[in-house]
């Protein structure tokens, strides 16, 4: 099938509709057409079924999937491109690698499936991208659970999809494994220009891969935003209790040799990070928990916390008892800090209170 040049600015288009015997899915979407959105919720929500309808696998779901201007399906109009048609790679919880041929045969057959004058992405970059030079003459039986993902990818990597689509891939990994799969996934999120569909019941993983964060519940869509504006939101889950945090883009800008630091720049000043080595001008993805953020009326000086940031109180909720969860604009970026019902009558803290954010400690993502 010749396919058309996709129109970079359309992104993802679905409307999808199907009747199963525990729930429905009714779903409609508008997302980047060049990132990582990622669906996100329980188990039984849609995610894989919106999965299996965007790739054509479930005929039985109606509606509409757009992937940059190309149409899939439009019932409208009597329009379903069958999935070996679709230009489309999946990748599952499982591998399910063809255990008969070697690692480059496997990924000599996803090549196949192409012809050359539409390869958007060659065999040499998926082995680069994915680290596999080395397992090339192994057979597939004998990797491990990582490396086995790993191929899988660079596979799916090789039919030259124009849409990625990753079902829980890191689910059947011990965290070893999965600390050494995610970072090629990161290297895939900055360095293809090929939107990706990411399903995961881990929010450590969302927040570290996914630019944009669809929450579904019972098929429904509960909200669809950037990741950083969700995790954000005290009216959702996702922002409260123990675990809540803050994702903040922050690009290094210089070191303090003396001590062992690097400072970044990010929309509300500049963060100071415990690591000495990073390098000038790299854009990091900063974790920030809200567990982790106190509050203060007055900028402290006698304090070993490094990063102090003016901050204005935008919103609060309780958050279990005797918490409270406060939503903080600092300088445009936005903070969650919880802290004791006690402390916040204290402080008296209030939307438009401006304050000061002093944080304990920052993860980088990525």
């Amino acid at each position: 099938m010749t396919r058309p040049a996709p129109s970079k600015d359309a992104g993802l288009q679905l409307r999808l509709q199907r009747d199963h015997a525990d729930f429905s899915l009714d779903l409609t979407l508008e997302l980047p057409g060049r990132q990582v959105s990622a669906l996100f919720g329980p188990s039984g929500c849609g995610k894989t079924s919106t999965l299996r309808a965007v790739a054509g696998l479930d005929r039985a779901a109606r509606g509409r999937v757009v992937v940059n201007g190309e149409v899939w399906q439009d019932d409208e109009t009597k329009q379903f491109v069958p999935t070996h048609q679709r230009a489309v790679g999946y990748v599952f919880q499982e591998p399910s690698l063809f255990a008969h041929l070697s690692v480059q045969g496997n990924l000599e057959f996803g090549l196949k499936r192409v012809p050359a004058a539409q390869r958007r992405v060659s065999l040499e970059q998926a082995i680069e991208l994915l680290g596999i030079a080395a397992l090339l003459p192994r057979p597939s039986q004998t990797l491990s659970g990582g490396e086995r993902q790993r191929v899988a990818m660079a596979r799916a990597l090789a039919g030259s999809p124009a849409l990625l689509l990753l079902d829980e891939p890191l689910a059947a990994l011990d965290a070893q494994r999965k600390a050494e799969v995610l970072p090629y996934l990161e290297r895939l999120q900055r360095e293809l220009d090929i939107p990706m569909l990411y399903v995961s019941h881990a929010i450590d993983e969302v927040a570290r891969l996914a630019d944009h964060l669809v929450l579904l519940g019972a098929g429904r869509v509960l909200a669809s935003a950037p990741t950083a504006q969700l995790l954000t939101r005290l009216d959702l889950a996702l922002a409260h209790g123990d675990a809540a945090a803050a994702i903040v883009a922050a690009k290094v800008c210089a070191h303090d040799g003396d001590f062992g630091l690097s400072h970044a720049d990010f929309a509300g000043g500049r963060l100071t990070l415990t690591q000495p080595d990073l390098p000038l001008g790299r854009e990091l993805r900063l974790r920030i928990q809200a567990r982790d953020v106190s509050l203060t009326l007055q900028h402290q000086t006698q304090t070993s916390i490094l990063n102090i940031l003016r901050a204005r109180v935008t919103d609060l909720s309780p958050d279990g008892p005797g918490q409270i969860m406060v939503r903080l604009d600092a300088g445009g970026a936005i903070l969650l800090a919880r802290v004791s019902a006690k402390s916040a009558h204290g402080l008296q803290l209030a939307p438009g209170l401006v304050l000061y954010a002093q944080i304990k400690g920052v993860a980088i993502l990525g």
